[in-house]
C-alpha cells in the first residue's frame, strides 16, 4: 500500500514541480531508481493537464507570495499580463509552484494511503 500511496505522491509531485517538459521524462526515470509503481507515477503526474495548468500556476503565484514577504507580486484577474510582470514574479513562481508541488504531493499520497487501507480492510 505504501509503495501505492508514495507513487501516487510522487507522481503529483513531478507533475507539478516546475521543470516543463521534462517533469514525465524525469519522473519515470525516478520511479525506475527509486523502485515505484510506474503506471501510477506516469497517471498521477498528468495532473498538469491543460484544464488544470490555470489552477496550478495561479496556486503556485500565491504560494509563490508567501515566501517572497513585501516582494510578492499581486495578480488579478483584470490585470494585463506583460513580459515585465513575468519578470518580476518568476522567482516567486518557482518557489510557489516547488512548495505547491511538495505539499500537493504529501497530501495526494496520504490520501491515497489512507484510501487504500479503507479498501484493504473492507475486503478483507
Amino acid at each position: 500500500d505504501y509503495i501505492k500511496a508514495i507513487s501516487v505522491g510522487f507522481g503529483v509531485l513531478m507533475g507539478i514541480v516546475p521543470i516543463w517538459g521534462f517533469q514525465l521524462v524525469v519522473a519515470i526515470a525516478l520511479a525506475f531508481i527509486l523502485r515505484l509503481n510506474k503506471p501510477l507515477v506516469i497517471v498521477a503526474a498528468n495532473i498538469s493537464i491543460p484544464p488544470m495548468i490555470p489552477v496550478i500556476l495561479f496556486l503556485s503565484h500565491v504560494t509563490g507570495a508567501l515566501w517572497m514577504g513585501e516582494e510578492a507580486v499581486a495578480l488579478s484577474f483584470n490585470q494585463e499580463i506583460t513580459l515585465d510582470l513575468l519578470k518580476h514574479s518568476f522567482m516567486q513562481y518557482v518557489l510557489g509552484a516547488t512548495t505547491l508541488a511538495i505539499g500537493a504531493g504529501v497530501i495526494f499520497g496520504l490520501i491515497t494511503y489512507g484510501v487504500l487501507r479503507i479498501f484493504k480492510r473492507q475486503v478483507a
